[in-house]
């Protein structure tokens, strides 16, 4: 039986032959069709993306990795010492704030009595006070990517001139130290292909029935009859049912392209701000583990806050400078090179630590 193909209709699938239509009164179903290969690409080649100067790594889909920013056209402000901090005042704890905090503690549990801190007294208390260095690096990175839409007239701006560079198109930050994103699409980089699923048809095979537009019955599994001998109603004796997923069409609405058979594409810049923060505790011999420390709030000392800012100079605690000294040269090399420094900040917290010591007092008789 010669099959002719049906492709004037510019989105028709299937080939003209009686035994893959779709299902008709006094139309048989002759034979069992093949099942259709087509699978159609599942990412648009790279052919199908212009190449455009000052974006020649854009990939669709992203993955092209952050994009380096140009040198400043005048330098960048040095880094100052942070304010002077000519007396760093230790406060310690008072008998009453430690014997409040032994009161919170033991009505937090259940089965804890408060009788030890009525009745207790507290014959010794040992500071072992620690200290929190943090430093955040608010940045602000770039990337790009191909991105593509049904087109339905949208503007075509390719080629009419040069597109910005990714880094000379403006994006309004957000407050500093909170992190946010914005997509903006570049300007002069979008331009109208042929879908790459449908191949420019509109339409896509149907899975479900391989783009035939019938499956064999299910009643009587495609024999025509029942197992009485009477013939089937729910396929009329044909031993195939329209398929009901393309409604016998044998194709579906491209999915890509929304039956557009196009597509706008263009070059998405996304702008990401975010917020790298770094701190370290110093140790300490009261027993407590760092790790339990982290989410501990303590008492602020200091505070810096610039563009670039300077280690913290002339604290008490050795520990402090040194982690300082490291963790700014860290966050200044590694996030300079793909990303732009936009504020950096820094702190110092006191984290109180009182071991107390706890009697009974005697009942004079």
């Amino acid at each position: 039986m010669e099959s002719t193909p049906i492709l004037s209709g510019y989105g028709v699938y299937g080939t003209a032959n009686p035994g893959y239509a779709p299902i008709a009164e006094g139309n048989p179903a002759m034979f069992a069709p093949p099942v259709s290969d087509f699978q159609g690409p599942s990412a648009p080649p790279a052919s199908m993306f212009d190449s455009v100067p000052g974006y020649e790594g854009t990939v669709a889909g992203g993955g092209g990795g952050y994009l380096p920013p140009p040198m400043p056209s005048y330098p960048a402000p040095q880094p100052q010492p942070g304010p002077a901090q000519s007396n760093w005042n230790i406060p310690s704890i008072t008998e009453d704030t430690a014997r409040e905090a032994f009161s919170q503690y033991a009505s937090s549990k259940c089965c804890y009595s408060s009788a030890p801190v009525k009745d207790g007294v507290i014959t010794n208390m040992e500071a072992f006070n620690t200290y929190r260095y943090r430093l955040e690096t608010f940045i602000e990175s770039r990337t790009t990517e191909w991105c593509q839409q049904p087109y339905n007239g949208q503007p075509v701006d390719a080629y009419t001139q040069s597109p910005p560079g990714p880094w000379d198109i403006h994006a309004k930050a957000p407050t500093f130290f909170q992190d946010d994103k914005q997509v903006i699409k570049v300007p002069n980089t979008s331009s109208v292909k042929n879908c790459h699923t449908c191949l420019g048809m509109g339409r896509t095979p149907c899975k479900e029935c391989a783009g035939v537009g019938n499956k064999i019955c299910w009643v009587c599994n495609g024999a025509g009859n029942r197992s009485s001998g009477d013939r089937c109603h729910h396929c009329q004796g044909r031993g195939r049912v329209n398929c009901s997923y393309c409604n016998g069409q044998g194709s579906r609405e491209c999915e890509t392209c929304k039956g557009k058979r196009q597509l706008l594409v263009f070059i998405n810049l996304k702008v990401i701000w975010t917020n790298n923060l770094d701190d370290y505790i110093v140790e300490q011999s009261s027993g407590l583990h760092v790790v339990n420390l982290s989410k501990v709030s303590g008492q602020e000392m200091f505070r810096d806050a610039q563009y670039m800012v300077y280690p913290v100079m002339g604290f008490p605690d050795p520990n402090v400078v040194r982690a300082a000294e490291r963790l700014v040269r860290e966050h200044q090399a590694k996030f300079s090179q793909t990303s732009r420094i936009l504020q950096q900040r820094q702190t110092i917290e006191l984290i109180p630590i009182t071991k107390e010591s706890l009697g009974t007092t005697q009942a004079l008789g």
